[in-house]
């Protein structure tokens, strides 16, 4: 008797990701392109949580500049992932996206973003395509380990059970836990003797316990100034907010304060300190020094504010003055808590992996994303890296599942 394509469909394994992030989402995708049937469980009741949070400010999908350039935003794990960026580049996420039919765009600075400003139009379409190709994907399934060679979920009817041909584990990191990146399947790879790097807070703002006068400048951004902590530099602005610094500027060197490096801000990064002395050098007569630098060097609003609350007292000697605009200590009180992070260090380690991203200690058990032991500043490199390892880890999933071994990628 003939066997239907259903009932051959059911009685084949299926590919298990868990996780529906974009890394998990891209990873289903490949599995399914290679004729795989593939179960998606997601801890929450809806999918890419995170990933729809990002796209409330404009989703900053990549970024559009020579390859070198955006490897070296990935810092010391750039070597670690340059096959999977150079498999998946920021050109690579461009023709991904407009082929699920969202027009892009690129702005000043190379960051590319959906005309829409939105990621639920292309959430949607992505998702169509999933359940076209068959991905199914089961919401409050979230994975509590396993249960002999099964993985043990807890879902709305109780305990259930996947034994799985293969599987692509797309957790996430440890900030955000209302979206669903809480890091507690930490644990669980730990206890099978998987080697993990403790968690720590990326692209995370400044706690700053600020003065009384500073309450007038809450929520006023702070443009053209530099920041610079240990090897790290950045142009991009920064925000005051009442508990602190926060915005892309900070973020970008934040992985050297957590590491201990002493922050700086440049108040005039166009000019240099002997231009500013000979302005600051100018007679000021009976005016204020806070007038004085208003007119000699249009000094005022948030940048003033910080001035006035890193420098005093302030040094009344010009060249003693131009040396602290140009490289005003900022005091603080660290990164701002975990959760509050965008992102987060630390997870498995490289070392846990092979070049397939395959767990060493857990053969058939891929690797993809923010779980991974890698951080990027924002500006479109934490998607791309997303997409990046999520299309690796999926298609070596496939060749796993397929061949029943771990071929080098290519």
């Amino acid at each position: 008797m003939a066997v239907s394509a259903e009932t051959e469909r059911q009685v084949v394994k299926p590919a298990l990701v868990i996780g529906a992030g974009p890394a998990g989402l891209m990873a289903a995708g490949e599995l399914a392109r290679a004729g795989l049937p593939v179960i998606v469980a997601e801890a929450k009741p809806s999918v890419a949580r995170k990933f729809l949070m990002a796209g409330k400010s404009g989703l900053n999908l990549t970024k559009n500049e020579p390859f070198e350039q955006l490897l070296s935003a990935y810092g010391d794990a750039a070597g670690w992932l340059c096959p999977m960026l150079t498999a998946f580049d920021a050109q690579a996420v461009q023709d991904w996206a407009q082929g699920l039919g969202q027009e892009l765009f690129t702005g000043s600075t190379g960051r590319v973003f959906p005309k829409v400003m939105k990621a639920s139009p292309l959430l949607r379409a992505w998702l169509a395509e999933l359940t076209g190709q068959g991905v199914e994907i089961r919401t409050r399934w979230r994975w509590a380990g396993w249960d002999g060679d099964a993985f043990l979920f807890e879902t709305p009817i109780g305990a259930q059970r996947i034994k799985p041909v293969v599987t692509v584990l797309a957790l996430g990191g440890a900030s955000w836990a209302r979206l669903g990146s809480d890091g507690q399947w930490a644990g669980l790879l730990a206890a099978r003797g998987v080697e993990l790097s403790p968690f720590a807070p990326a692209n995370a703002g400044l706690l700053v316990h600020w003065s009384d006068h500073m309450t007038q400048h809450v929520g006023q951004p702070v443009k053209n100034i530099a920041w610079q902590a240990g090897a790290l530099s950045s142009r991009g602005e920064a925000v005051i907010s009442a508990r602190g610094l926060e915005g892309g500027g900070i973020y970008a060197v934040s992985s050297a304060v957590r590491e201990g490096a002493a922050l700086t801000v440049d108040l005039f990064p166009d000019l240099s300190e002997t231009d500013l002395s000979r302005r600051l050098a100018k007679p000021r007569g009976k005016a204020s020094l806070s007038a004085h630098l208003r007119k000699s060097l249009n000094l005022s609003g948030a940048r003033a504010a910080l001035l006035m609350e890193f420098g005093r007292p302030l040094p009344q000697d010009p060249p003693a003055l131009a040396t602290m605009l140009k490289a005003l200590p900022v005091r603080h009180a660290g990164p701002r808590p975990m959760d509050e992070a965008i992102s987060t260090a630390g997870g498995v380690v490289r070392t846990a992996l092979d070049e397939t991203l395959m767990i060493q200690a857990l053969p058939g058990v891929f690797c993809a994303g923010e779980m991974l032991d890698w951080e990027a500043p924002t500006g479109g490199y934490l998607l791309t890296g997303c997409f990046a390892t999520g299309r690796w880890a999926g298609r070596a999933a496939a060749r796993w599942a397929q061949a029943g071994v771990s071929a080098p990628m290519r």
